[in-house]
């Protein structure tokens, strides 16, 4: 079992490089453009301009400038939602580069995804720890009566909602501990955490996916496959701090520590 267990953990490792080194992956971000910081429509290094219309991004570009939308040129002016899949989905293109058009708490921008990108071209490969059973653990997940936001820090310093779904209870090395978790749209439970070796043999932060609980609230607590977050590829991303009570005491030596230099 243990061995199907390792296996399991190589294949899920091996998928994550190839995930975040794929030409639209969070590697290729080169940055997160607010369309309230350019109020002249013009964002250095993206044609086009962009600007706000109502609940929406306004895209105008000449068919000279080379801008696609969901294939083909454009030639006037295009209205933008925002992208709900993958940035190699989007529906902007230039050249290679695709951008994704983000809104977060009513505050609208594109992010500008480029293959070519210097974090892309660096990339070693993720520093993880192999597979230990140790760091699997049975989890019980407590709904809250109603789902709670707290107010957290994220990387590119402003403040940001955190919703909550509900705690996540678990026995490690004979240590009770918890974490707050948000509830997934699937069912799936996701934590932001730090622990005694962030910052330090580990990135300042990850993230930890636990599967959905079963009726009685039951699922796995696997730090095995603890995860870099998005910002530890490239600085552009707006990831969550973790929320109050989500830093461990425990040294969590597992699961992706950090990128490869």
């Amino acid at each position: 079992m243990t061995t199907d267990a390792a296996e399991d953990w190589k294949h899920w490792h091996e998928q994550r490089t190839l995930t975040v080194s794929a030409p639209h992956g969070p590697l290729a971000l080169r940055g997160t453009h607010w369309i309230e910081d350019h109020p002249e429509g013009r964002i250095p290094d993206m044609p086009g301009r962009w600007t706000l219309d109502g609940g929406a991004v306004l895209l105008a570009a000449g068919e000279s400038e080379g801008v696609l939308v969901a294939g083909r040129p454009l030639n006037g002016q295009v209205r933008l939602v925002a992208d709900l899949g993958p940035a190699g989905e989007a529906r902007v293109a230039y050249g290679e580069r695709r951008f994704v058009v983000l809104v977060r708490e009513g505050v609208w921008g594109v992010r500008d995804f480029d293959p070519a990108s210097p974090a892309r071209q660096a990339f070693r490969g993720i520093d993880a720890t192999s597979y230990d059973p140790r760091w699997s653990v049975p989890g019980r997940f407590t709904p809250y009566g109603e789902r709670r936001t707290v107010r957290v820090g994220n990387a590119d310093g402003r403040e940001r909602g955190l919703g909550l779904g509900g705690e996540l209870a678990f026995t490690l090395d004979g240590r009770e501990l918890t974490l707050q978790v948000t509830v997934q749209e699937d069912g799936s439970l996701w934590a932001v955490f730090g622990d005694s070796t962030s910052g330090h043999g580990s990135y300042r932060f990850r993230f930890l996916r636990p599967a959905a609980p079963d009726a009685r609230g039951r699922t796995t607590v696997d730090f095995n496959r603890a995860l870099l977050p998005p910002c530890a590829f490239a600085d552009h991303f707006i990831c969550p701090f973790p929320p109050p009570g989500n830093t461990l005491g425990a040294e969590i030596a597992a699961g992706e520590r950090n990128l490869l230099r």
